[in-house]
């Protein structure tokens, strides 16, 4: 680690900047090919918009479910450099397969295998970059971030541009391009990276757990991840409905030109990118202050944020009655949803990091990847009703669903601080009490993140896994 950290690019280790253009690249090609998804479906595919929705629902429930598989795949056989390159080659394959209308769910289900490979093995080398006590190893995280989000933003803009405008497979091409060139830089930068460490397989003497304290803990994920389950069936249709409803429900001209409808897909990660820092400023101050907010409940806040953003959606559908609505109020919309996902689903990830039990860092992060994957299907079911209620009614819907995730958050904020006192007030084990900077950093870099996704793609994080947000 620490010759590794002694080459540096922009104060970082060498490695961090080709993990981050890495999967810049990879976010790059997935959210590209997202982008299009639904309009590919509905108006080259001819699909009807349910099925879409089911469609969309369960591909994205299953790109955040392989990974849950993958990542014990390269922890134990294939190791996470080769998980990475036979991960992003298959995903590659996939979007190019695209091109082929035949081969619709072939390619969609390679292009999920791979993500299984690649998404848990590429942020987790992160921490391999820095010694235990290198200050830098937690503006790592933000360094990380910033190339999701950067991928996030330019995928809508030039795949949705290609795609809607000169054909779709140009679209999906331009994705595999992305995925090829993520890998390219991946390979060439391979020098930089870290060696590859082997888990220990002796048992570590785990002092003081008791099994009714374990019973607790994952009682309480359980109930944390129900809740984000629901949210997520809200906040996913930022990917699947809410793309129609600009199409058909949203003025998109701007004087004699016409904005791409793909275009407004870019708004979510531009805002993450341009609003992180100033909340983690405002959150900076409140710690210092002695005012900060618990995980739980800040995850509630968010939710309820997200609500209102639906609600703003109802009313403003309500108001417009048939007639489309000016663009500008999707920058309202957009700002008010983003605000909530920083607030819900990085805290999330960091809270799963946090209270890993010793030992079970990647199966408790693993069941994080899990609550994504139950959303994205809820999601894909919530979204059936796009054809069958109003617009208005929808949107309502949506607001209903965040505000009751919300709900189950704050009930469940003092049963999370009580269990978070007790589990780090005891000296549980050495490994527990060296591993607990790393899980609080975890979390506190990790809410700097949004979701993933761009937000969420990828919205996991244990000691360096960075959700997908997606």
């Amino acid at each position: 680690m620490s010759t590794l950290a002694e080459k540096t690019w922009f104060g970082q280790p060498r490695g961090l900047t080709i993990l981050f253009l890495t999967n810049m690249w990879e976010l790059f090609s997935y959210y590209g090919m997202r982008t299009l998804l639904v309009y590919y479906m509905t108006k080259q595919l001819l699909f009807a918009q349910e099925k879409a929705s089911f469609v969309y629902g369960a591909y994205t429930a299953m790109a955040y479910f392989t990974p849950i598989l993958g990542g014990a795949i390269a922890d134990r056989w294939l190791g996470k450099r080769n998980a990475v390159i036979i991960g992003g080659s298959v995903m590659a394959l996939g979007h190019f397969l695209m091109a082929f209308e035949p081969l619709f769910f072939v390619a969609l289900g390679t292009i999920a295998l791979g993500n299984g490979l690649f998404l848990p093995s590429l942020p987790s080398q992160i921490n391999d970059l820095y010694r235990a006590d290198d200050p830098r190893r937690g503006r790592a995280y933000n360094v990380y971030y910033v190339g999701l989000n950067i991928g996030g933003f330019m995928a809508p803009l030039v795949c949705g541009t290609l795609g809607e405008l000169y054909g779709w497979h140009y679209g999906f091409g331009a994705a595999g391009i992305g995925m090829f060139a993520g890998l390219v830089i991946y390979v060439l930068g391979r020098n930089y990276l870290p060696p590859e460490i082997r888990a220990s397989r002796s048992a570590v003497p785990i002092a003081g757990t008791r099994v009714d304290d374990q019973k607790t803990l994952w009682l309480l994920l359980l109930g944390v991840g129900l809740a984000v389950t629901v949210f997520r069936g809200a906040y996913e249709q930022i990917g699947n409905t809410l793309p129609l409803w600009i199409d058909a429900g949203v003025d998109t001209s701007w004087g004699n030109a016409v904005i791409p409808m793909t275009w407004f897909q870019s708004l979510n990660p531009l805002l993450v990118i341009s609003m992180t820092p100033l909340l983690l400023l405002h959150w900076r101050r409140r710690a210092d202050a002695g005012n900060e907010t618990s995980p739980a409940r800040k995850m509630a806040i968010g939710a309820v944020i997200v609500a209102l953003a639906y609600l703003l959606l109802a009313t403003l559908q309500g108001w417009a009655g048939g007639d489309r609505l000016a663009w500008p109020w999707l920058l309202l919309f957009f700002g008010i949803l983003t605000l909530g996902e920083l607030y819900i689903l990085p805290t999330g990830l960091g809270l799963f990091a946090r209270l890993a039990p010793p030992r079970l860092g990647a199966t408790t992060v693993a069941t994080w990847f899990l609550a994504v994957f139950s959303g994205s299907l809820l999601a894909g079911a919530v979204g059936m009703l796009w054809s069958y209620i109003s617009h208005s009614a929808f949107f309502l819907v949506l607001s209903g669903l965040a505000a009751m995730a919300g709900a189950v958050l704050w009930m469940l904020d003092r049963p999370v601080r009580g269990v978070e006192a007790g589990r780090f007030a005891s000296p549980v084990s050495a490994l527990t009490t060296a591993g607990k900077a790393e899980t609080t950093s975890a979390q506190t870099n990790g809410e700097a993140a949004a979701g993933v996704p761009v937000s969420e793609r990828g919205e996991g994080q244990q000691a360096g896994r960075v959700d997908h947000p997606c």
